[in-house]
């Protein structure tokens, strides 16, 4: 199918429908700002995806998720359990912060999280901040913040259970409980998944093996809090991650395997001193490591380790408030390869001051941050919002951001270069918004201008090494819209990009310049019915281009009883041929079905 005429998709953007988005007014964000806030006080853009949202969308995977959030672009290397990574308004994948209850997530050599390896059953909700953000968070969140937090406990005992099967012998199983009180709760989850899989690659392609490229997941998660005191809390949390999957890599051994293991390890005291001032305390581990395996041959390893700590102060004021804070970090990698340098730490002092003026909010922040490799690094941001008549809201705002080089970039053998400085941007945004005849609707102009670009290019002898040489500039507009009509929930967004080099002029790589996502759903009692249609416009690769697609997936579930659900879904309907990454296959029409336990 081809993709939607640009037309086609506006009238359909516009006709009562449009967004995953756009979070309810009065939903609850914490990562715009690093404080409690209700949606209709941001003055980011940020789209919420909640548990009901999971379970409606029966998603399997994170990246399922987050694919028809605005402004996000999805490349995934062969399927389930498959390099994956995303692409938050045409950045690259490595300047989109991750962090998993508050916790920096990630690989200090790839600069990227794992989200092939991210277990759906471990969340609760995830918040995408779309913008930059690295005046409070520090170096990566130049695209934005992807924040994903993993399920609390609620009154009583609640236990859960589901096991499923599918397409390419795939069969999953989850465990689950969770419980509390007035003064604390608790939830674990384990979950098992498994499938055949097909051949990642091409026919044709580099290290192409025509046999089935498999995938094992086992996750676990376990959290709890408590309230110490009438004013202290506490909480803990932990997850572990670990996928054993088959990749096509080369010529030397006919089968490639990557053993991957990424755990996230985090607590937070929260004192409230007086009824006007919070302060908190934070601090956490996350661990990535891999392992690869030639013909079940150990063949090399890497693990990253980052710990993290932060001291964060509130103060509310009658038409104000004040956050300040200090983030320390550490990051150390050990590897079968020589790193010549395999740690390095940052100092992070930051600030936020946002003023409520009757119809005007303003917010102002700023930050500093010393890295031992690279050295200060300063950047801040504005924003204002104002409230209109007839239900709109006026939002606009300017910040810099930038992204620290990988180890892999500085250090790794033979071809690191230390001599990088980090990657840096100016990114100015303007958005209008309203909810007018039971249609919340949203519209974001953008532009971000990115320089010192990491790419690889010769040196002054002559060999090529990392060298900050490109710049990028990018705009686009971002549409979305939601509504309920005659019963159905129906959503949609229309995202307008040009991503461009400024050096060449070229487009930026796998970066599409228009996408469409539109969602309807219904529940009818004891059944409900939903479809979702996502269409991406052509891409560069690399010099390929990749050919426009649309895809339709349809989902159902009927009610056996009071606790028990059947549900089921079909992924690419039409069985659609695509990629998201020249050279690599994406799955054919794909069948799932599961049976769920909830009391």
């Amino acid at each position: 199918m081809k993709y939607l005429s640009l037309p086609a998709a506006v009238l359909l953007a516009g006709s009562a429908v449009a967004a995953q988005a756009q979070t309810s007014s009065d939903t609850l964000l914490v990562t715009a700002t690093r404080t409690a806030q209700t949606a209709d006080q941001a003055l980011a853009s940020v789209s919420v995806i909640d548990r009901a949202e999971i379970e409606r969308k029966q998603a399997q995977t994170v990246t399922e998720l987050l694919e028809s959030t605005p402004g996000l672009t999805l490349i995934n290397n062969g399927g389930r359990g498959k390099a994956t990574s995303i692409s938050l308004r045409g950045t690259s994948s490595g300047h989109v912060l991750v962090l998993i209850d508050g916790i920096k997530a990630g690989s200090a050599t790839l600069g990227t999280t794992a989200f092939e390896h991210l277990a759906v059953d471990q969340i609760e909700r995830i918040e995408v901040v779309r913008g930059p953000r690295s005046s409070l968070y520090g170096s990566e969140a130049i695209g934005g913040v992807v924040h994903i937090f993993t399920r609390k406990g609620e009154q009583g005992f609640n236990p859960r259970f589901s096991v499923g099967a599918g397409s390419d012998a795939a069969r999953e199983v989850t465990l689950g409980a969770s419980g509390g009180n007035k003064k604390g709760w608790y939830n674990l989850s384990i979950s098992d998944y498994r499938t055949d899989g097909f051949s990642a690659k091409q026919a044709g392609s580099y290290g192409y093996n025509p046999d089935d490229d498999g995938y094992d997941n086992r996750s676990y998660a376990l959290s709890g809090g408590y309230q110490l005191s009438d004013r202290l809390e506490g909480r803990l949390s932990w997850s572990q991650n670990r996928g054993d999957n088959e990749y096509d890599g080369g010529s030397d051994f006919d089968n490639y395997s990557n053993e991957s293991r990424l755990q996230t390890l985090g607590g937070e005291l929260r004192l409230a001193v007086t009824n006007s001032w919070d302060l908190s305390l934070t601090a956490g581990q996350s661990r990535d490591k891999g392992t690869v395996y030639g013909d079940g041959v150990y063949q090399s390893h890497i693990e990253t380790q980052r710990d993290t700590a932060n001291l964060q102060s509130e103060h509310s004021f009658s038409h104000s408030q004040l956050t300040w804070g200090v983030d320390y970090q550490q990051d150390e990698v050990t590897s079968s390869n020589a790193y010549s340098v395999g740690e390095r730490d940052n100092l992070g002092v930051f600030a936020l001051y946002q003023l409520y003026l009757g119809q005007h909010d303003l917010a102002f922040s700023l930050r500093e941050d010393d890295n031992e490799q690279f050295g200060n690094q300063t950047t801040g941001s504005i924003a204002w919002g104002m409230e209109l008549p007839h239900a709109l809201r006026l939002t606009a705002s300017y910040g810099t951001a930038f992204s620290a080089p990988t180890f892999n970039d500085l250090y790794w053998p033979g071809s690191g270069n230390p001599d990088l400085e980090p990657e840096e941007s100016d990114s100015w945004e303007l958005g209008l918004s309203g909810d007018h005849a039971g249609i919340e609707w949203s519209a974001n102009l953008y532009q971000n201008d990115v320089d010192n670009l990491i790419a690889w290019a010769p040196n002054a002898e002559g060999f090529w090494v990392p060298m900050n040489v490109d710049e990028a500039r990018i705009r686009g507009l971002e549409l979305a819209a939601s509504t309920r009509l005659a019963n159905w929930d129906l959503s949609t967004t229309l995202d307008l990009m040009d991503p461009k080099d400024r050096n060449t002029d070229e487009l930026l790589n796998r970066r599409p310049r228009k996408t469409f996502n539109i969602s309807a759903d219904r529940d009818f009692g004891h059944y409900s019915l939903g479809s979702s249609l996502r269409a991406v416009g052509k891409r560069e690769d690399g010099g390929d281009e990749l050919e426009a697609y649309t895809r339709i997936d349809v989902r159902g579930s009927y009610q056996l009883g009071q606790d028990w659900a059947l549900k089921a879904k079909i992924e690419n309907l039409l069985d659609e041929e695509y990629e998201t990454a020249k050279g690599y296959n994406q799955a054919d029409r794909t069948y799932w079905l599961s049976l769920h336990y909830a009391p």
